[in-house]
């Protein structure tokens, strides 16, 4: 791998976890079905096309500005979901040790 990739790589992981701090610190840790997580995760994913769509069609009308950020938003949404699985997980296998 060439260093820039990286060091790119490195900016966005940066960004994910910055993104998901911020989520905890103004949510709380979260925890919902997986039925509400794909609620969820599917607004973000609009949101990132949206802000897609807004650089292409000029008179879309969106608050989705920057898709950088919004797919920065899209990846910490999927962490959560990976983390409250990971919980759970976790908490089935220390169950089953019982």
């Amino acid at each position: 791998m060439k260093r820039g990739n990286g060091v790119i790589m490195m900016d966005a992981v940066s960004m994910l976890l910055r993104e998901r701090l911020n989520q905890d610190e103004k949510w709380g840790k979260q925890r919902h079905s997986m039925e509400k997580w794909l609620s969820i995760l599917v607004e973000e994913v609009g949101e990132f096309a949206q802000a897609i769509q807004k650089d292409e069609i000029q008179s879309k009308k969106t608050d989705a500005n920057n898709k950088l950020e919004e797919i920065i938003q899209v990846s910490a949404v999927a962490v959560a979901i990976a983390e409250q699985l990971i919980e759970e997980e976790r908490k089935q296998y220390e169950l089953s040790d019982l």
